[in-house]
Order: C-alpha cells, then sequence, then structure tokens
C-alpha cells in the first residue's frame, strides 16, 4: 500500500475517531450534565443506565483510537524524518498531541472509573456516591477546556504553525475561551438551557 494511501487513512481515522471523541465530549459537558440536574432524581439510574451507559463506550473507546491514530501520524508526518520539535509544524503538532495524551489518560483514569461506578450503582439499584460524578465532572471540564488548545494546534500543525512563545500565548488564550465556555454554559446560562 502507497505511504500516501496510509497516511490518509489514518488521518481518516484519527478524524473520524476525534470528532465522536470530543462530540462526545461537548454533548457531556453542554447537555448532559444540565440535563441531568434538572430531572427528578429518581429518573436518573434509567437515564444513566439507557444512555451513559452508551456514550461513555463510544467516548472512552475513540479516545484512545484518536490518541493511537494521532501517534502514528506524527511518526509517519515528522518523527520518522528525524523532525520531532526541528520545525514549527512539528512543535505545533507536538503540543497538541500531548494534550490530547493527557486527555486520554483523563478520561481512562479519571472520568471512566468514576462513571463506571455511577453505572454499577444504578444497575444495582444504589446510590452513587456524589463525589464520583464530582470527580468526572470536574475531570470531563478539565477536558473541555484541554480541548479548544488541542484542536486549535491540531489544525495550527498545516496552517499556522508556530514558535514556542506563540503556541505558550495561543494555549493559554484558547484555554482561557474552553474555560469561560463550559462555566458560561453550566453555571451563568443554566437556567437558560
Amino acid at each position: 500500500m502507497p505511504v500516501d494511501l496510509v497516511n490518509v487513512l489514518i488521518r481518516w481515522i484519527h478524524f473520524l475517531a476525534g470528532i465522536t471523541w470530543i462530540g462526545l465530549l461537548y454533548y457531556l459537558n453542554l447537555v448532559n450534565v444540565r440535563m441531568m440536574a434538572s430531572l427528578d432524581a429518581g429518573i436518573r439510574p434509567q437515564l444513566v443506565q439507557a444512555n451513559v451507559k452508551r456514550v461513555m463506550a463510544w467516548f472512552r473507546h475513540s479516545a484512545w483510537v484518536t490518541v493511537l491514530a494521532g501517534l502514528l501520524l506524527i511518526w509517519l508526518l515528522y518523527w520518522q524524518r528525524g523532525d520531532v520539535i526541528s520545525s514549527d509544524n512539528a512543535k505545533t503538532i507536538l503540543i497538541g498531541g500531548i494534550l490530547g495524551i493527557l486527555m486520554m489518560l483523563n478520561v481512562w483514569f479519571i472520568i471512566w472509573p468514576n462513571q463506571r461506578r455511577i453505572i454499577q450503582a444504578a444497575e444495582a439499584g444504589q446510590a452513587a456516591d456524589p463525589s464520583w460524578a464530582r470527580m468526572a465532572l470536574f475531570a470531563s471540564r478539565a477536558n473541555f477546556t484541554l480541548s479548544f488548545p488541542m484542536l486549535f494546534f491540531m489544525g495550527g500543525a498545516s496552517h499556522f504553525p508556530m514558535d514556542w512563545i506563540l503556541i505558550i500565548v495561543v494555549g493559554i488564550i484558547a484555554a482561557i475561551i474552553g474555560f469561560l465556555v463550559v462555566y458560561a454554559v453550566q453555571r451563568w446560562y443554566a437556567p437558560s438551557f
């Protein structure tokens, strides 16, 4: 199989899995959190079993597929040619990749274990410990916030490569915007939704 075709297929898988992962991240933070808070406590366990269980399966598996495909891409496009941080393109994509890896670890080691406990409690007809939801929510908000600079760097590697100073400045600004968006939706505008 020609190398260009392999690159295109891996990039396509990376995009599909990434859209699924980040789309579900945005659904969970912008829609699901407010919806669950507005429901009667007796209905929540049914919704957890019918919806959250499926969402979490797609969410966690699309996260590792996205990262694996991204690592294959960065290796094919940059690292195998010896460009780890010698070009601005490589610097930009490297930081985007590091943020993606951190977000994936957050999914698998904080969000999913706490959501799994909530799902298991709902299936057993028991009340979930509120600290599980709180921990998952804070980790999910962190991922939402990190997704803004991560996505900027992913697109920026090809279209707006940056040096270290610009990466830091843009990363901070994008993260602040991400934090303000999730905070506004979950706090300030919550009654409107």
